[in-house]
């Protein structure tokens, strides 16, 4: 087991975005390990959440969770199938958490003329909370940097945010259009702004969605994003 002391390391050992992006935490007091072709690391504070995500083959992975996945509060993350996979390789039995979603894409998108990054954020927390009051982001929390905007005279009407982007994958969350202005394409015009800005900073853009929110993959998938099941594991005892 070879421990994983930069982000440079962790780029060099997986080509998953979803271990790449993980591996900002090696800057906030997080450590990586590779074993077998597996890759895990364990970020103590990452979109709220102590985690440990792992990627890669089965036997390198429930190696690396064995070795480093016990711990208060710890969240292993990893793609769904191989987290059932590595489940049937555990010594003690390791339960299914909660199911969701992770997308990514990389490349090039046009960037729509209407929206902006915003210079004041004093309207986006009411619209979070008419709109996405269950969001992860919000303004003034650590590791969320910026949060672009769509109005409407001078109503803010729908916004996103950039936050948690590791070195190489840029990071949406905190979408939200206000009840009254749905069904206009405003939040996939202010979610287009935001991936093309951080493809260009990044090269690839990333972002969660609940599994269940076949509305939103659906955007998100005519934005140019790949869906994978990703779930997170709990130890049974």
């Amino acid at each position: 087991m070879r421990r994983l002391r930069t982000t440079a390391d962790v780029q060099d050992a997986s080509d998953d975005p979803l271990v790449r992006w993980a591996a900002q935490a090696l800057s906030s007091g997080g450590a990586a390990w590779s074993h077998g072709g597996a890759v895990a690391v364990h970020a103590p504070s990452l979109t709220r959440r102590r985690r440990l995500v792992l990627s890669g083959p089965a036997e390198g992975v429930a190696s690396l969770l064995a070795a480093h996945g016990r711990g208060v509060e710890l969240r292993p993350l990893l793609e769904r199938p191989l987290a059932l996979d590595v489940a049937s390789l555990m010594p003690t039995p390791w339960l299914e958490d909660k199911p969701f979603g992770w997308m990514d894409r990389t490349g090039t998108l046009d960037l729509p003329p209407d929206a902006t990054w915003l210079t004041s954020t004093d309207d986006v927390a009411p619209l979070l909370r008419e709109a996405n009051p269950n969001s992860w982001a919000w303004p003034g929390e650590p590791g969320v940097r910026r949060w672009a905007g769509l109005h409407e005279g001078d109503e803010l009407v729908a916004t996103a945010a950039e936050a948690w982007s590791s070195t190489d994958v840029g990071f949406m969350m905190g979408v939200a259009v206000h009840p009254s202005h749905t069904n206009q394409g405003l939040g996939s015009r202010i979610c287009q702004f935001v991936t093309s800005s951080l493809l260009t900073l990044y090269g690839t853009c990333a972002l969660f969605v609940e599994n269940y929110n076949a509305p939103a993959i659906a955007v998100y998938r005519k934005l140019g994003f790949a869906y994978r099941d990703v779930t997170t594991l709990l130890p049974a005892v």
